[in-house]
């Protein structure tokens, strides 16, 4: 993806990670995270696998970012670019939607506080609604391209994409129950996310800023991170009833279909079959 380089935001702020610790219990405001986290980082492929969908609480001393392996992107440039795919994609939906209001996204290492209690890097970005931000531990990333097998930067703005159309879905009023399964409300405010990302793609596409091979990398974090693919990483088997996400085909679809559209009215997965 075409972007500037040594690019800020006003939205965007970076808070030096406290080291994980121990969990304790579930806070309550750390449900409504449940249904609308994107990704499986880490461990989390081992408790969605085996159905322990359980966030976990830790605190700890502030201490600094590490610095990235060779030959990968120094952190201070992974903000950068992080910052830069968050406001376009805020500047596309504020074009679509006159009343949107702009989200925040927090980046920080292994836990950080969030109105929603306590978020641990182990579940992957987020969104809360409650303060209406983003979370994200650029380690993730690692996780998508080495573990998942999503490299890519446009598999890294999907992601972020993702994650403002859950924003997109709280301004709207959009809901779900908390109820499993493949055809449940979760899983279609999953594949809504997705399309949203999608409509922002197609944008993209529209203004130039696509380089070769960027939708197939978007396509390819979208399948990776598919309910029945990481069930059957997991433990060896796919078990619909459980899924929240959507499958691999399923969250390729939805992305396509916003991106070939571009419209949001395309992405209403409550109303259209989401199969």
């Amino acid at each position: 993806m075409k972007w500037t380089r040594g690019y800020k935001s006003d939205d965007v702020e970076v808070r030096r990670g406290g080291a994980s610790g121990g969990g304790g219990g579930l806070p309550l405001g750390l449900i409504s995270i449940i249904t609308s986290r994107f990704g499986i980082g880490g461990g989390l492929i081992a408790l969605l696998a085996f159905g322990a969908f359980q966030l976990f609480a830790s605190r700890g001393a502030e201490e600094p970012v590490a610095e990235a392996p060779a030959g990968q992107a120094n952190p201070d440039e992974r903000v950068q670019y992080a910052s830069f795919v968050l406001d376009d994609v805020q500047r596309t939906w504020a074009k679509k939607m006159p009343s949107y209001q702009r989200a925040k996204m927090v980046i920080f290492s292994n836990s950080t506080s969030t109105g929603c209690g306590y978020g641990d890097s182990a579940i992957g970005p987020f969104y809360c609604p409650a303060d209406r931000q983003v979370y994200l531990d650029l380690g993730f990333f690692q996780t998508l391209e080495k573990k998942l097998g999503a490299g890519g930067d446009f598999a890294q703005a999907y992601v972020i994409a993702h994650e403002v159309g859950h924003h997109v879905q709280n301004q709207l009023g959009i809901k779900a129950n908390r109820a499993t399964g493949a055809d449940s409300e979760s899983v279609k405010m999953e594949l809504q996310a997705d399309c949203y990302a999608g409509v922002w793609a197609h944008s993209t596409a529209q203004r130039n800023l696509l380089e070769t091979g960027d939708i197939q990398e978007a396509m390819n974090a979208a399948s990776q991170i598919g309910d029945d693919r990481l069930q059957k990483m997991g433990r060896g088997s796919v078990q619909p009833e459980s899924w929240t996400h959507g499958s691999s085909a399923q969250r390729v679809q939805w992305f396509k279909r916003g991106y070939d559209s571009g419209d949001p009215a395309a992405c209403d997965t409550f109303k259209l079959s989401a199969r």
